[in-house]
């Protein structure tokens, strides 16, 4: 026993020695050297947007005392979300295509990760949170606000946030226990898992296995609850003979529901089916599009139907732009 923990040890440290010193290059979209600047402007007015367009929906939801409800207060809480993880991609995506240095080191690439996991972890559960949210609120109006108290949708959030936490430690630490060559080139423009496990020169076998159990333990989790949610929701709506109330939970459900297709269907797709070297420039589109395009189109899903939000916005440009006296 004594010689095992001993052999353990040993492994290990010899696994932090190689990886020390360990620098990365990021090969983005080099392939396409006459794309860099149009494709820097593309991502950098796209960033822009995200960051105007969340912090302005944290804003309106704080400042319009109609939008203090649970749905929005989770709907704060998913753009806090959208802008960390944009935030955690973009600098790094806009260096790499205005830039000759194309390195990251060992340490930087697993911080980005961990923030990334946790972030996209965290997202995924909060649009289960809103669902379940969606039907409390269709299915049991009367106690709505009993049932969804500030309390309980306080706990929801802080166990989403930590869950996306402890999924990313766990990750991490699979990463962190493999060796890594010095220098090793890395066919992306971020440190995605599958890319940091590439560019090991351990046996990374057991890692996969550790990100497909994690993946799947929060799709089971996760999008059984969105299902359920709304098949019950469905259901409801159904039986009651008033006209309008089907259309008027469409509207309401609607936003919700474009919100989880985006990002269940993307992730579904990026780790289950673009697997071949081959398909490696679609990854690179695909994981561009969901940490980039997804948490600009957000705030645009949630709000463009909505009277309140749309009204907040107004009253703040005229106050703050066309009437700053």
């Amino acid at each position: 026993m004594n010689c095992l923990i001993f052999s353990n040890r040993i492994q290990m440290h010899h696994s932090t020695h190689q990886s020390t010193g360990v620098l990365f290059i990021f090969l983005g979209f080099s392939e396409y050297p006459h794309l860099q600047v149009p494709l820097f402007l593309v991502f950098l007015i796209i960033y822009t947007i995200t960051v105007l367009e969340n912090l302005g929906m944290i804003l309106v939801i704080r400042i319009n005392a109609k939008l203090h409800t649970p749905m929005y207060f989770f709907l704060s809480h998913l753009s806090f979300i959208d802008l960390c993880y944009t935030t955690v991609i973009a600098p790094k995506l806009l260096d790499l295509l205005i830039t000759t240095d194309r390195t990251m080191s060992l340490k930087g690439c697993i911080i980005q990760f961990y923030f990334d996991c946790a972030c996209v972890v965290a997202q995924t559960f909060m649009l289960a949170v809103m669902a379940y949210d969606r039907f409390v609120a269709i299915c049991n109006p009367l106690l709505y606000t009993v049932a969804m108290s500030r309390r309980l949708c306080t706990l929801l959030v802080t166990i989403t946030y930590l869950w996306g936490g402890l999924c990313a430690t766990t990750l991490t630490y699979f990463l962190l226990a493999l060796s890594y060559c010095r220098s090793t080139t890395i066919n992306h423009f971020c440190c995605e898992y599958s890319a940091i496990l590439s560019a090991s020169c351990s046996d990374s076998s057991f890692s996969q296995l550790a990100c497909l159990l994690v993946c799947m333990f929060n799709e089971i989790c996760s999008l059984p609850i969105i299902i359920v949610s709304y098949i019950v929701i469905f259901v409801t709506v159904i039986k009651i003979p008033t006209k309008g109330v089907f259309q008027k939970a469409l509207s309401t459900c609607a936003p919700h529901l474009t919100a989880i297709s985006f990002c269940h269907c993307i992730i579904l797709l990026l780790y289950c089916v673009l697997k071949s070297k081959s398909s490696l420039l679609l990854v690179k589109i695909v994981t561009g599009f969901y940490s980039m395009v997804i948490p600009t189109l957000n705030p645009l899903i949630y709000s463009l139907r909505n009277k309140d939000v749309k009204e907040t916005v107004r009253k703040l440009i005229y106050v703050k732009i066309l009437s700053p006296s």
